[in-house]
């Protein structure tokens, strides 16, 4: 399974400018690209310049958009999506994200210089949390040419039946495992960024923030492990699909669930990697359409709150 790459974590997100301050000013991620409504990194913005108030009786149903940002290019580095829904101020959180660990000293001088709260949990260690409430812990240290981020750490019910799951169907190494701790480290490779899995008492809670871990393949696996799913009656969202993207490379991709609900997406290596190229121009798009997103004063014009998700 040494060809499995990790990619990236979906994150939902209510405050597009203060969650962009986060992952580019404190912890010091670039750009990677940016996409708008129902376009994946094409360097193309498409956020609706043509609507009036008269258009639509609420002109940001449906409108969304999602940025890629990370350490460096996703084809060696660990991404976070942000997906931003222009009508939506906020998600209740459940208990199923624990957290990203990364190291860089960078990153908590950037949060001491920018007074963004730190918590000591460890010795070198800090707590901090993303706008919306995720949480991410930094290590006070740095790796040489490395990708800073470490490890995402996901709540499961039952670390024996997860461990199956994760390591007997989807090819998963264990890295480190704790059985008084109920913890286990997983990954595909050395240097990628690991799955911690964390048991908690209880059922694992979704919420309406859930996000998704995604995962590449050699495209000619995604028929096999979907057939794998099937034949041991493990939960199929999506099945595989070819997604166009104009201009681009068509990709596949099969979205799973695993025994706790997480979503996980698995997608072509091969399409995938001319697909998430860093776009040079991704920050200046970001900001772009942060700056052009009148959304905020559209609702207090009307003198409705945005959703809560």
């Amino acid at each position: 399974m040494a060809a499995r790459r990790a990619l990236h974590f979906v994150f939902k997100v209510g405050n597009r400018f203060q969650t962009a301050r986060f992952y580019r000013d404190v912890l010091g991620m670039k750009t990677e690209c940016r996409s708008a409504t129902r376009l994946e990194c094409s360097g193309a913005i498409s956020d609706y310049t043509g609507i009036t108030e008269d258009s639509f009786s609420k002109p940001y149903d449906g409108k969304w958009s999602k940025t890629m940002v990370g350490f460096g290019p996703e084809d060696d580095h660990f991404v976070a999506e942000l997906t931003y829904n222009y009508g939506i101020g906020d998600y209740k959180l459940g208990n199923d994200f624990m957290g990203i660990t990364l190291a860089s000293s960078q990153a908590v001088s950037n949060a001491r210089k920018l007074e963004w709260p730190l918590t000591e949990v460890a010795e070198g260690v800090f707590e901090t949390e993303a706008p919306g409430g995720y949480k991410f812990y930094l290590q006070n240290r740095s790796l040489p040419q490395s990708d800073p981020v470490l490890k995402v750490t996901l709540a499961v019910s039952d670390l024996h039946k997860s461990l199956n799951y994760w390591c007997d169907l989807l090819g998963m190494k264990i890295y480190e495992k704790d059985e008084e701790k109920q913890r286990a480290l997983l990954g595909y490779a050395d240097n990628q960024c690991k799955l911690e899995l964390q048991g908690v008492k209880g059922a694992v809670e979704h919420a309406a923030a859930f996000g998704r871990i995604a995962f590449s393949c050699p495209q000619k696996e995604l028929p096999d492990l979907e057939d794998l799913m099937k034949r041991e009656n493990q939960k199929i969202l999506t099945p595989l699909v070819s997604l166009d993207t104009p201009g681009k490379a068509t990709v596949q991709v099969v979205i799973l669930a695993d025994p706790d609900g997480h979503e996980i997406c698995f997608v072509g290596d091969e399409a995938f990697r001319e697909l998430s190229k860093v776009d040079p121009e991704g920050s200046k798009l970001l900001d772009n359409a942060m700056a052009a997103d009148k959304s905020d004063e559209w609702f207090a014009k009307h003198n409705k709150p945005k959703a809560s998700g």
